[in-house]
């Protein structure tokens, strides 16, 4: 198995799509309004699904899990949360040096996490 697809379930796709088309700094390839899917790569999709219209129903909690976006420099971390900060997102984590690398960590308006991260050398 190739897991190809991560769908996040938020309270408006649309509100979701905003920032992860600022995030991304990309148009999604599909938008209806209850779902939105945006390419990550060439073989990895991201789908934004309205909680209220999930099928089967599911308990959703946004903050339980992240998303994980790996970039070559601290600077970019630096860069990153700049430009977090500028759009008004929550910083929940400055940028800290940890054991996999240099980090920090948004928000999106669920409170699903992403961490952008510079790894560990080595």
């Amino acid at each position: 198995m190739q897991p190809d697809c991560l769908i996040l379930y938020v309270h408006s796709p649309a509100e979701s799509v905003l920032f992860y088309r600022s995030l991304l700094g990309r148009e999604p390839v599909e938008q209806s309004p209850n779902f939105a899917m945006f390419m990550l790569n060439d073989k990895t999709m991201l789908g934004l699904w309205a909680a209220h219209d999930v099928q089967p129903a599911g308990l959703h909690r946004g903050g339980g899990s992240e998303i994980g976006i790996t970039v070559g420099t601290d600077n970019e971390v630096h860069a990153a949360v700049a430009a977090w900060k500028a759009s008004g997102w929550p910083v929940l984590q400055s940028p800290t040096a940890m054991d996999f690398g240099f980090t920090a960590v948004t928000a999106d308006p669920d409170g699903h996490r992403v961490r952008v991260f510079r790894p560990t050398q080595g």
